[in-house]
């Protein structure tokens, strides 16, 4: 085939699309999330054309469908091997004994928010609980959130909030911001922002919806104390891990995973080098530590069809 695309999120349905309409006869693999992460939250308002929002549910089935109109053949199934060392590249689909040829594969894998590992998060998954201020603060205005974390991005997603929300509490398991200088001083100023140093989550509560979180002060230490704080949203920002692993073996990864491409372009590196491993390209969060929304994803998905097409025509 001319072009394989791995990834259902807006960027892997975006590449589709663009490659579809450039008569490269895409197919798409799905993977184990299909629409991507995107789908953990419950409403998308700031992606453009749904000027009213829209459920990401039926954000994903219409790029889905746009992307078939064109040509596009979407499969179920799930990257388990590959070999970039070649041309065509191999790549094989649920442990398949065959794999399938590619002239270009493009890869919107993703990444996922990491988690704190307590039933009652994953319970309130959507229904208070969030990975991405920056998507879903807007419906928290003038609420009380907490966020948990300590490093830049976490002190970011509260800076963030505070611009939003009544109050906004930073949960920190140490007794310090690992964040740098300048961030911490954003937000140990803020009043809205009041952090809890040395405090775990142990469990959400709420009816329906998270309406508290039940932490733990100085965990097994003699001066341990639970406390409980009512809250409206719950936001994650101990960081996201890149759906990369599969490909490590020759592709280049930054020290937290993320593929490394040449800097504005979707075209990857090789592993252990600065060159261009050819035919090979990332688009959309697996390749973005930085913006992680949906919108700037679709974008690297149209420019990574684009160069998968230069790419195939050179050929």
């Amino acid at each position: 085939m001319k072009c394989l695309i791995i990834g259902s999120g807006p960027a892997g349905y975006t590449a589709a699309i663009y490659a579809a309409r450039a008569n490269m006869n895409p197919v798409l693999y799905e993977g184990l999330q299909p629409g991507g992460q995107l789908t953990v939250t419950t409403e998308v308002e700031n992606f453009p054309g749904y000027p009213e929002g829209v459920d990401p549910y039926t954000l994903m089935d219409d790029l889905r469908r746009q992307a078939e109109r064109f040509g596009t053949e979407v499969r179920t199934g799930v990257v388990t091997k590959v070999d970039f060392s070649v041309s065509p590249k191999l790549v094989w689909i649920d442990d398949a004994a065959e794999p399938i040829e590619a002239d270009a594969v493009i890869i919107a894998t993703g990444a996922s928010a990491k988690w704190l590992g307590i039933k009652s998060e994953n319970d309130y998954r959507g229904m208070g609980v969030s990975a991405c201020a920056t998507c879903d603060g807007f419906f928290y205005r003038g609420k009380v959130t907490a966020v948990v974390g300590g490093g830049d991005t976490a002190c970011e997603e509260a800076t963030y909030l505070a611009g939003l929300c009544s109050k906004v509490y930073m949960i920190v398991r140490k007794p310090y911001l690992r964040a740098s200088e300048i961030m911490q001083q954003r937000v140990l100023n803020n009043p809205k922002i009041e952090v809890l140093f040395e405090h775990n989550t142990i469990q959400l509560t709420g009816e329906g919806r998270v309406q508290g979180a039940d932490l733990v002060y100085k965990k097994d230490t003699p001066e341990e104390e639970m406390r409980h704080i009512d809250i409206d949203g719950f936001f994650l920002a101990i960081g996201h891990r890149p759906n990369s692993k599969v490909f490590s073996d020759y592709v280049a990864l930054d020290e937290e995973g993320y593929i490394r491409t040449i800097p504005g372009t979707p075209r990857v590196l090789k592993k252990d080098s600065e060159e261009v491993l050819e035919g090979v390209f990332a688009a959309g969060d697996v390749a973005d530590p930085h913006y992680r929304q949906a919108v700037v994803a679709a974008g690297t998905g149209c420019q990574a069809a684009i160069e998968a097409d230069r790419y195939i025509k050179s050929l």
